[in-house]
Parts: structure tokens; C-alpha cells; sequence
């Protein structure tokens, strides 16, 4: 029998497989037409009878990022702003909800990617829940007409219709722990420092934190130069009606993994994350070792050239104390850890440090040997490990064409860690700061250490 469920829009009627229901394509906010994809997200309609919700809804307007298949296609339905819940029981009560937000540097994603299927978790006695929300132009560009940080206004959207309606599908509305990767994380620690999210959530987990929260200046250069690209005013009537794709041609720059990030604008954002974490909210942050392995090699870098007194000076970092905190390191390997540094490891290590209240922390160490290895332990490595879902195009650059069986064992680690943490607050390794940031290591087997990345932490305290 086909599970139902109430929500406050209508009922929906779902699917069971393998012990779990899902509910997939359901509206927490009213379709991006017109001048709306430019708005703050608003109520969504209610509909009378049971409504299907069986199939993904459409992904948001976004580019295609080459090599993985496109998730959107021009003139594809703008009713994509939508919820998917997976539960072990429709019928129950009181269990733990994860809410996940995906990456994709805030210029491609959705959650019909067929990693983030939440059956696996789910099985694990939570409930699980991803979402659409805007990327690119429509996310997070700049308008003087437009509320800032839409992408993070379409979250906090789905985070109150969470609260409002979780508990038709088994939730506990009182204990929800939000969680995302890279750009999924930067959203989940911006929400943790605002004040718009109190009451929403308690608990958050951010693997990857990425720099990159951007000024208002920055953000408002960037919206002047697709604005004259397109040679159209920058206003949110003239926007909406130019087409997304159209928008998406001439968005990114050269050599740019994104020209978009969160924005810094004094209401929902008032700074960089680590400065106003809500103590309130218990956060788990990590990150891979080898977290710019991944951009090296999806750019086409010629790592015969790294600049590693370039790469240094840019991130505003002495290269003579690297070279002394790392002694004998090549030229290319001390290139990528200060990449990997300035744009994850750091940044995640912060947010962790400067927590007022319970953290944790982690770091993945466990290598692909996809490539004959030259990944390492990458950046989106983390993402399969933690749904367990080894299928589709992701997973594909990440493990190739035969899954080593460290990777199912791991996987299963890190999935019953985090589901604890959701269900409990205890990822079952002690806190960030008791014992000298002790840190979960996710390798085979699993270890805790303490501080692993302290000389580089020391080289970048002068920033934090």
C-alpha cells in the first residue's frame, strides 16, 4: 500500500522500497516565474485530493558542469523548489531528521542527484530531506531591487516547512541536524551564525567549508559585468526576462570555479561564519586532506609549473613557513596543500576552533585509487561515504569502474557516526577542544588524533 502523508499545502502519496518510504517532488515554495526568480521564496499553493509524489521535480536553472550530464534543461518547469523526504516509518514518531544541502560552488546542483538518494541513511532510524534551492544568478547574484542571498532564503524556506511538517512523515521537528558539502557547507555554517535560523535546527554538520564568503562590493562588480554582457539594466524586471541560459553564457570568467558565494550583506550574513557561530547549535566541520587534488585535475592544471610563491602571496601566506613547517615537501605537493588549506582545510578548522559552544572535527585521509592515485583523498570524496550511494556520474570520477571494499567499510563508519550525532549530539569521538582539537581520522581503520593540521593552523592564525 502506497504511504500518505499530510502536509500543509495537501497530501502527498509516496513510495516504499527496501524498508523506506520517500516522498519526492514536494513544493515548499511557489514556482520561479517571471520577476519571482529574483524574489524571496514564496507560500506555495494548496492543492485539494492526494497529491502524487513519486518523481524529482525539475532542477533550478544552472549551467551544465562538464564532464557530469546537465541537470536542467531550458524551459523545463519552474515549480523546482521542492522538498524529497526519505523515512523508515511514515507512521512512527520522534526520529532524528537530517536535512542535507548540496555543493556545487553555488553555480550548479540538485537534489536529484543520484548520490544524494537518502534510502541508505534513512535506514539508519532518521529521516532524511533534500532540497532544491536556487543556484547561480538566481541564488546568490547580486540585484539592488533583489533581497540578497536567495539561495540561503530558499533554505531557511524548506527549513520552516520542515518544522511545520516533518512530523507527518515520523520526524521530531525539535531534533533536526542540517548538513552539507562545500558550497552545501558554507550555506549550513552561514545558517548556523544566523539569527534566521534559530529554533530551526540544533545540530549542523559542514564538510568542506569553502573561503569565499564574498563583500557586497564584490558580488554587486560581479552582477555589473554579466549586466553589461547582456547589455540589459541591472534590475530584477529586466533580469527576469532574460532567459537563465542566457544568463548562464556569460556568468563565469576564466580559469573561475564560481563567481558566486555568499554575501556578506549585514542581515542574514553579518560576517565570516567563524566570527558569530550560534553557541546554541552543536557543529561537527571536516574536510579531506587532499581537498584541491579534485579542482587540480578537473581544470587541467599543469602541475609541471605550479607558482608556489604565487600561490602563497595570493593567499596572503608566508611561503618560507611552509617550507619550514613542511620540510622536504616537492614543489607540487606543497602547492596543493596550500590550496587545499586556503580553500577548505583552514576554513573548516576555524569554524570548529572558534565555536562557542559543543564541536567536532574530522578530516578524510582515506585515498582513492582512482587515477593511480593522483586524488588522494579529494575534495567530494567525503559525499559518497556518507549516503553510501556508490552509483552515478560523481561517484564515477571518484572511484572509476571497481569499488574497493575499504570504501563500503568506511562508508559505513562515517554513516553511523553522523546518524548518531543527529540522533544524539555524539559522533562517538570526543569534542574539538578537549584534549588538543582532538579530530576523527576517516581512514581504514578509523583513528582520533590530535590537531593534525596544527602547523598549518599556526600559519594562518594571523587571518582567522
Amino acid at each position: 500500500m502506497q504511504p500518505i502523508a499530510q502536509t500543509t499545502q495537501g497530501a502527498v502519496r509516496g513510495k516504499t522500497a527496501e524498508g523506506v518510504s520517500v516522498f519526492m517532488g514536494i513544493p515548499y515554495a511557489a514556482p520561479l516565474d517571471g520577476i519571482r526568480r529574483f524574489q524571496a521564496p514564496q507560500q506555495p499553493q494548496s492543492w485539494d485530493g492526494t497529491r502524487d509524489a513519486i518523481a524529482f521535480s525539475a532542477a533550478p536553472p544552472q549551467a551544465q558542469m562538464h564532464p557530469l550530464p546537465a541537470l536542467w534543461h531550458p524551459g523545463e518547469d519552474t515549480d523546482c523548489l521542492t522538498v524529497n523526504v526519505w523515512t523508515p516509518d511514515p507512521g512512527g514518531s520522534g526520529l532524528p531528521v537530517m536535512v542535507w544541502l548540496y555543493g556545487g560552488a553555488f553555480i550548479f546542483g540538485a537534489a536529484t542527484q543520484p548520490e544524494y538518494d537518502g534510502a541508505n541513511l534513512a535506514r539508519a532510524g532518521v529521516v532524511v530531506v533534500t532540497l532544491n534551492y536556487r543556484v547561480g544568478f538566481e541564488g546568490l547574484g547580486w540585484l539592488p531591487d533583489a533581497p540578497p542571498n536567495r539561495a540561503l532564503l530558499d533554505q531557511l524556506a524548506a527549513l520552516r516547512w520542515v518544522q511545520e511538517n516533518i512530523a507527518s512523515f515520523g520526524g521530531d521537528p525539535g531534533n533536526v541536524t542540517i548538513f552539507g558539502q562545500s558550497s552545501g557547507a558554507n550555506s549550513v555554517v552561514a545558517l548556523t551564525a544566523a539569527d534566521a535560523g534559530q529554533g530551526l535546527f540544533g545540530r549542523a554538520i559542514a564538510q568542506s567549508v569553502a573561503e569565499g564568503f564574498q563583500t557586497e562590493e564584490r558580488a554587486r562588480g560581479t552582477a555589473e559585468r554579466i549586466s553589461a554582457s547582456l547589455g540589459v539594466p541591472l534590475t530584477s524586471e529586466a533580469f527576469g526576462s532574460v532567459a537563465p541560459e542566457a544568463i548562464h553564457a556569460v556568468q563565469s570568467t576564466q580559469g573561475e570555479v564560481t563567481p558566486y558565494g555568499v554575501v556578506i550583506d549585514g542581515d542574514v550574513v553579518r560576517d565570516q561564519p567563524w566570527r558569530g557561530l550560534r553557541a546554541e547549535v552543536d557543529l561537527m566541520t571536516g574536510f579531506t586532506r587532499d581537498e584541491y587534488r579534485f579542482f587540480a585535475m578537473a581544470m587541467n592544471e599543469d602541475l609541471s609549473t605550479v607558482d608556489v610563491a604565487g600561490v602563497a602571496a595570493a593567499h596572503g601566506v608566508p611561503l618560507d613557513a611552509y617550507r619550514a613547517a613542511y620540510p622536504g615537501i616537492s614543489d607540487v605537493d606543497l602547492y596543493i596543500l596550500i590550496q587545499s588549506d586556503g580553500f577548505f582545510r583552514i576554513p573548516s578548522t576555524w569554524c570548529a576552533q572558534e565555536h562557542p559552544g559543543r564541536s567536532w572535527s574530522y578530516e578524510l585521509t582515506w585515498p582513492t585509487p582512482v587515477f593511480g592515485g593522483a586524488l588522494g583523498a579529494c575534495h567530494l570524496l567525503d559525499v559518497p561515504l556518507t549516503f553510501g550511494n556508490f552509483h552515478g556520474p560523481m561517484t564515477a570520477m571518484l572511484f572509476g569502474d571497481s569499488l574497493p571494499p575499504e570504501a563500503i567499510e568506511l562508508a559505513e563508519e562515517v554513516r553511523k557516526s553522523l546518524t548518531t550525532f543527529a540522533a544524539t549530539g555524539d559522533p562517538g569521538w570526543p569534542q574539538y577542544r578537549q584534549g588538543a582539537a582532538l579530530t576523527r581520522i576517516w581512514d581504514v581503520p578509523v583513528s582520533v588524533v590530535a590537531d593534525p593540521v596544527s602547523a598549518s593552523r599556526e600559519i594562518w592564525a594571523h587571518k582567522v
